[in-house]
């Protein structure tokens, strides 16, 4: 092999490991959580998803979501089941980087086990 194609190679080789972490930095961009849940509320969001996004009858749990940055995107703007679409023109991706902050800034849910009433109920 030619030094000429272990340079190559070697160029190849570091931008595989560069472009995922590219990637990742680029798939949450930094949101203003308290913004987020006052567009949270101005917006209805917690009407079906709750005050917190702990979730209700009629909307998921959404605090602390699993969903990447681009996931809840495409979701506000195409989503499945009863959600209302959120357009560019009410929702701007910067609202959703907000909103998304605000979401990620909500603690995870309790497990079942450490929830004492859910224990006296056994």
């Amino acid at each position: 092999m030619s030094l000429r194609s272990l340079a190559s190679l070697s160029s190849l080789v570091s931008l595989c490991f560069l472009l995922p972490s590219t990637a990742l930095a680029q798939t949450a961009p930094a949101g203003n959580a308290q913004n987020g849940k006052e567009l949270f509320m101005k917006h209805t969001c917690y009407y079906c998803h709750g005050t917190y996004g702990q979730g209700g009858r009629d909307g998921a749990r959404i605090a602390a979501t699993a969903m990447t940055f681009q996931g809840v995107i495409n979701y506000v703007r195409k989503p499945a089941g009863g959600m209302p679409a959120y357009t560019e023109k009410i929702l701007t991706d910067r609202d959703l980087t907000d909103i998304y902050a605000y979401l990620k800034s909500l603690p995870p849910a309790k497990a079942p086990k450490d929830i004492p009433l859910l224990e006296q109920i056994k």
